[in-house]
């Protein structure tokens, strides 16, 4: 069966246009990558509006090439300049940022690129082999499991996306009540238009996530001090030798890379939580001499490998099920459904020949990686020179065509501009941003879901526990919401007790 996909989208994937475009993804994603600020998610933003105009492999080969890309550029100006360009890459910095200061930069920069590559390379091999067994598994579900694998999409996500679960479910809900707009699909019935014609199909979602993420994003970078700051860089040329480097260390490369699949594949832990844990079971597990901390190569090793197959892992329960992992698989998922394909068993029997392309694009993404890292380098440090003064209206400037050209609207950049302001309120108030937007793309699959389920019921509500499947996703979800509570006062305790700590040595 595995193999049928893979030789069904292999003619796809072999055309000179995919080809092509995953390795401009590969070098469009290490850009974005490397310059603080922007990183995967910013890039598949930004170009959004390009893929959806061509064909579909195509299409997603240039975005996950990105999202791969990106995932491993963040690395490059954390060696350099000790600043993650990506929160995926802050664990590179224990060691990375060491060994650039004992002139070791393009050693750094080579392994952190091969472990990249390798790692990615693992995760898609979990990627190639589970999706198709796990999309068979599902093949079975019915509307009452689909609504519950997207409650529990939101609860992971809202569980382990950091800060307040409260702020994260409320961000959820919002993301849940903007999907309600528009024309109701069971009923033909208007909800929320208020008269507008231009709210019959509700908002675009490309409008919304470059309001919410891009321009709030470019707002945040315009108050700082640093837009006229030229960074002063030395160029790095990592040579073949740094592959020798890193596979000397090819039992944490392997055992990162699998941590870095694990958490993936669980919607919301991302690869944040998957490289920090990847670091600290490699210096636990460090041979004496591995100085952890001060230079050591397998803390390169670590981080950079788990970050990457975490993008394997991810695109598992995105493809599989259509439950995305973090916010950038979630604009692949939105991308999917725009070029009119329905992530989950339905697109495994019905298009193998994209299911296997797709999984072609990740593969390759990943061989592109090391070839593009390694030769093209000095040009991703020349592109760190340039100051945040010309690049902030160069990125707004893009933001704008690419929102405009998705309909000839200017209705989408208003709500651009819009979601702009709202994101730019999140984040004043430290409202996550990320479960908005999986709100919004697993709002219409939890109420078409929910509503099916209760029109076959004959005995209401029962019919999510009566099934096998859709009981346990309710213990599951039983589960997640007590891990919530249980959480939520732990962290009010935890607040109260540092805060009367602070008033006793005030006093002292």
């Amino acid at each position: 069966m595995i193999f049928e996909f893979l030789s069904a989208g292999l003619d796809v994937f072999l055309s000179p246009l995919a080809l092509g475009l995953t390795f401009a993804g590969i070098i469009i994603g290490l850009i974005v990558g490397a310059m603080p600020g922007l990183g995967p998610l910013m890039g598949i933003i930004l170009l959004l509006p390009v893929a959806i105009g061509l064909p579909p492999v195509p299409a997603m080969g240039f975005l996950i090439a990105i999202f791969v890309g990106g995932s491993c550029g963040g690395s490059i100006s954390a060696i350099l300049l000790r600043i993650p360009g990506t929160p995926l890459a802050a664990a590179t910095l224990f060691d990375g940022y060491p060994m650039a200061q004992k002139g070791r930069a393009s050693d750094a920069i080579g392994i952190a690129i091969t472990s990249s590559a390798i790692g990615g390379l693992i995760g898609g091999v979990v990627l190639v082999f589970c999706a198709p067994i796990l999309a068979s598994f599902a093949a079975n579900f019915a509307p009452p499991e689909y609504a519950m694998l997207a409650i529990m999409g939101l609860f992971a996500i809202a569980v382990i996306s950091g800060g307040s679960i409260i702020k994260g479910l409320l961000a959820g809900s919002f993301g849940l009540l903007i999907a309600t707009i528009g024309t109701d699909s069971f009923s033909t019935g208007l909800r929320f238009t208020f008269g507008s014609n231009n709210l019959l199909n509700g908002f675009h979602i490309v409008a919304v996530v470059v309001g919410l993420f891009a321009i709030s994003e470019m707002a945040a970078q315009m108050t700082k001090r640093d837009l006229l700051k030229i960074p002063d860089v030395k160029v790095a040329r990592p040579g073949l030798h740094t592959i020798g480097l890193t596979l000397k260390h090819y039992g944490n490369l392997i055992r990162s890379s699998a941590i870095g699949t694990f958490f993936g594949a669980i919607p919301g832990a991302g690869g944040v939580i998957s490289s920090f844990t990847s670091y600290a079971v490699a210096k636990a597990s460090a041979k004496p001499g591995e100085n952890y901390g001060e230079g050591a190569e397998g803390g390169v090793v670590a981080t950079e490998a788990a970050n990457n197959a975490t993008v394997g892992g991810t695109l598992v329960p995105t493809l599989s099920l259509g439950i995305p992992g973090d916010a950038s698989s979630a604009m692949l998922l939105g991308a999917l459904l725009i070029l009119g394909f329905i992530p989950g068993p339905a697109m495994f029997e019905n298009n193998p020949d994209v299911v296997g392309g797709i999984f072609m694009v990740y593969l390759a993404s990943n061989v592109f990686l090391l070839i593009a890292g390694i030769l093209a380098t000095p040009i991703f440090v020349y592109i760190l020179r340039i100051p945040k003064v010309y690049l902030i209206p160069s990125i707004l400037l893009l933001c704008s065509i690419g929102t405009f050209a998705l309909q000839a609207s200017v209705f989408d950049l208003q709500i651009m501009l819009i979601f702009g302001l709202i994101g730019i309120l999140f984040r004043a108030a430290d409202y996550p941003l990320a479960p908005v937007v999986i709100g919004m793309i697993l709002g219409p699959i939890l109420e078409a879901n929910f509503r099916r389920s209760l029109l076959i019921s004959r005995d209401g509500y029962w019919i999510f526990l009566d099934r096998p499947v859709s009981g346990t996703l309710v213990a599951i979800n039983a589960l997640l919401l007590a891990a919530m509570v249980y959480l939520t006062i732990k962290r009010m305790r935890g607040s109260k007790k540092s805060d009367l700590a602070k008033a006793m040595s005030a006093e002292e």
